[in-house]
């Protein structure tokens, strides 16, 4: 028997209650709003992710655009997470593993430990999807065609993407139970230093007229390894609001800012080690 002490589930939340933490927090009505989500810390939601895209919805109004990342690492042979699932594989084990990866479909192709957050919104009634097999994103809204337009394969997360276009928007970005290592609008600032990172070699897959097509490009080499160092120089400024939203801790960015303040700190932190 239950004794009176034990400890019970907490009530699910719901969408009035959310939608009151994101306007305490700043999000800002006719917004574009970037949203990295760890719906779980959220906390027992009432309908899931569809009461947190509804809440975040509600406060945007119907002028502002949802955006989230969609990304689909696996399909890559040159990604982190393609290079671990494959680790102390041998070449027929390696040529199997990879003639078995899908081809990515904009219209049907899951993300990849994006969040339920991220499926929820790529797949609701009249969200678009950028046009990039490794790192898309899906947009709702009135804005999510002008966001997710332009993807080019070279450019991950550079100008030439929804990054590119949201900090163009003078949009905002929503932490929301998860730090800045998940921070894609940071890597807009690599783009931006004096001294870009290197080029290397990418591979992916892609469906073109029901047939996989193998994709090879160059592009930046993106590092995300000193977001978190960032990231905590970051929480320093002024323009970082810091609240809870549900039972997660929760960052609301302006996206200009911080990448301005990014380009910043990698040029004093990145280029000067490399001398």
């Amino acid at each position: 028997m239950s004794g009176p002490d034990e400890a019970r589930e907490p009530p699910a939340l719901g969408r009035p209650r959310l939608a009151a933490d994101l306007r305490a927090l700043g999000v800002r009505l006719g917004a574009c709003l970037l949203v990295h989500c760890g719906l779980r810390r959220v906390g027992p939601l009432e309908r899931g992710p569809a009461t947190l895209a509804g809440a975040l919805r509600d406060v945007l109004g119907p002028a502002g655009t949802l955006l989230v990342p969609t990304q689909t690492a696996g399909n890559s042979t040159t990604s982190r997470t393609y290079l671990a699932a494959t680790a102390g594989m041998d070449a027929a084990q390696l040529a199997r593993y990879e003639a078995a990866l899908p081809g990515w479909d904009g219209r049907t192709t899951p993300s990849q430990r994006m969040g339920a957050l991220a499926e929820f919104v790529r797949c609701a009634p009249g969200a678009v999807r950028s046009d990039h097999p490794q790192t898309s994103f899906a947009a709702l809204g009135p804005r999510a065609r002008q966001l997710t337009d332009r993807h080019d394969l070279d450019c991950h997360l550079g100008e030439r993407s929804p990054v590119g276009a949201m900090c163009a928007a003078d949009g905002q970005i929503l932490l929301l139970g998860v730090g800045y290592e998940a921070c894609s609008a940071l890597h807009l600032a690599e783009y931006r230093l004096p001294v870009p990172p290197p080029e290397r070699d990418y591979r992916c897959f892609r469906l073109v007229d029901g047939r996989r097509v193998r994709l090879d490009f160059r592009a930046l080499d993106l590092d995300d390894s000193d977001f978190p160092t960032v990231g905590a120089a970051l929480d320093g400024e002024p323009f970082v609001r810091h609240g809870r939203v549900g039972r997660a801790s929760a960052r609301l960015l302006p996206l200009r800012a911080t990448v301005d303040f990014a380009v910043g700190w990698f040029a004093a932190n990145r280029l000067a080690a490399r001398h």
